[in-house]
């Protein structure tokens, strides 16, 4: 008895191990997927054509094509080309900017979705371009953003189950490891499954609070 408890210590430790790696994709990945959507989400409403195109190609590319697919062709194409990376690196690269493709189309949303008067006001306030940003327009618009972000986020978290197509130690990974192990299928998937809902609550949580943070910030400055 004292010998299966310990081996179900060890393999839960593997499933830890497994949720720290997760857990390091989703925030680094959010983290790219971030900056790549505001970035693009602005190119998509910028007055340059060039700058429209490129971001309206981008995110087409990243949001028709596989995850699976682009994953593979950055851990195998890249290094062929003189760009070898780590799984870790790729696995992070790879979800953060098929993320930010959808999330670009959240920015552009949020930002348009911004009354019209606002924008009127700014320029009547002889704002410059980036003041009335700044200031006046994302302010707003972050608070529309945030539970799509939300929902983003969670879906990167789900998405990195993929990584371990590239035998990165992930969640699943770990899960996997200790079925073939044990040749139990349900107690490490469900012990996976219950670490995935874990995390995606503490993101919604996380996302919800700063949401009301933000309207009542937003509130108080129209008072």
């Amino acid at each position: 008895m004292s010998t299966a408890i310990s081996n179900w210590s060890g393999f839960l430790l593997l499933l830890l191990d497994g949720a720290w790696v997760t857990l390091q994709l989703t925030v680094a990945g959010c983290c790219i997927a971030l900056v790549g959507a505001f970035i693009l989400g602005l190119c998509r409403l910028s007055r340059w054509a060039a700058l429209r195109w490129f971001a309206t190609a981008y995110i087409e590319f990243f949001r028709g094509s596989s995850i699976f697919v682009q994953l593979f062709w950055a851990y195998f194409v890249l290094p062929l080309a003189g760009f070898p990376l780590e799984p870790m690196a790729t696995g992070i690269l790879v979800l953060g900017l098929n993320v930010s493709a959808f999330g670009a189309e959240v920015v552009r949303g949020a930002i348009l979705a911004v009354p019209k008067e606002q924008f009127e006001t700014a320029v009547a306030l002889n704002l410059t371009p980036y003041q009335r940003m700044r200031h006046v327009i994302l302010p707003q618009a972050i608070v529309f953003m945030l539970p799509t972000f939300g929902n983003n986020a969670i879906e990167l978290l789900k998405a990195t189950a993929v990584v371990s197509l590239i035998s990165l130690s992930d969640l699943t990974f770990q899960a996997q490891v200790i079925r073939l192990q044990t040749g139990n299928t349900a107690v490490p998937f469900i012990g996976a499954l219950l670490i995935y809902f874990v995390i995606s609550v503490i993101i919604s949580r996380g996302v919800r609070h700063l949401e009301t943070r933000l309207s009542d910030g937003l509130d108080v400055t129209k008072h």
